[in-house]
């Protein structure tokens, strides 16, 4: 939390990805659980700084809970460690901000970037249409998606859409289940793309944006249903929807690659590249991290001093895709 003349006027976060939290396999991405906890160490909103003091030991004693308990403690603590350094800094950065142009300018300026991003996602509405979409997975657990668009009926009279997610599947009885946070993430992500503009990623593009999301379903899932394979797999597949949804783009490789290895001493986690579908305008890529993959390859030189392997290839398999 950032404070100023002892209001609180933001909050600075950083999300990372943790190479093991438990689970009943290394690296915490098993391909056949079925309970969230087999997926490693739930964590409900806890306190890890008082007073600018790390709790490490609280931490250490709730990474340690059986029956899963985390691999590699350390790593873990030096990851949490690191997190909470970029947000002091990003904290200490704001209020330099804040020094210079005051309070009000500054949180006058945030408030227009949402409203310009709001603004182009409104524009970009009115140039494309809706339409639906059925997406079925291997195992026939599908994901629908409808979106219907309003012209002009935003509170600002600007255009408004609906994506609404319902019709897609039950909650999975395996790990495909994915938080609602990861659909709206995702519904975000595909408009940001359709915009051509050098804007940041902020919450104002989702503003002209209804989405509906069936509770007690793949999208929505309740406790205690595992989630792990929602943001890597089932993510990927509802970007693919949407963008059939809206005639815009064929398939990617709907899904993120995931290659995961490790022991009790070694944990190592990696997303490989795939593909994307081509448009009307142009031809899909090949071999690039696309759309939920969007990250870089750990450097082989880096693997090998790691980890007791060696890489003996990186390359195309050709012709993976089909005939096309």
């Amino acid at each position: 939390p950032v404070f100023r003349e002892q209001r609180l006027i933001a909050y600075i976060a950083a999300r990372g990805h943790h190479a093991d939290i438990g689970g009943i396999s290394p690296g915490s991405m098993p391909a056949h659980s079925q309970h969230i906890d087999e997926e490693g160490i739930v964590i409900d909103n806890l306190k890890i700084v008082s007073d600018g003091q790390f709790d490490e030991g609280a931490i250490r004693t709730l990474l340690m809970k059986p029956p899963w308990p985390a691999r590699n403690i350390d790593q873990n603590i030096a990851d949490f460690k690191a997190q909470i350094a970029a947000c002091n800094r990003g904290a200490r950065e704001l209020e330099q901000v804040c020094n210079h142009y005051g309070l009000t300018v500054v949180q006058a300026y945030m408030q227009h970037v949402q409203d310009y991003a709001a603004r182009a996602v409104a524009q970009l509405l009115n140039n494309i249409n809706g339409g639906g979409y059925r997406y079925t997975m291997d195992d026939g657990s599908h994901i629908e998606v409808t979106i219907q668009i309003s012209k002009g009926t935003h509170s600002h009279g600007q255009t408004e859409a609906h994506v609404d997610f319902t019709g897609s599947s039950p909650i999975h009885s395996g790990n495909l289940n994915a938080p609602a946070s990861v659909c709206r993430a995702a519904v975000l992500y595909v408009f940001r793309c359709l915009i051509n503009e050098d804007i940041p990623l902020n919450h104002g593009f989702l503003k002209p944006l209804k989405i509906t999301i069936p509770d007690n379903s793949i999208l929505k899932p309740n406790y205690p249903a595992a989630v792990v394979a929602g943001n890597v797999e089932t993510s990927q597949i509802i970007v693919d929807t949407l963008f059939g949804a809206l005639g815009i783009q064929a398939g990617s490789q709907g899904t993120c690659n995931n290659f995961t290895f490790g022991d009790n001493e070694h944990q190592y986690y990696e997303t490989l590249c795939g593909g994307t579908g081509a448009s009307a305008n142009h031809n899909g890529c090949d071999a690039i991290h696309s759309h939920m993959t969007n990250s870089r390859l750990t450097d082989p030189e880096v693997l090998e001093q790691r980890f007791p392997v060696l890489l003996e290839s990186f390359c195309i398999r050709k012709g993976s895709g089909g005939t096309g």
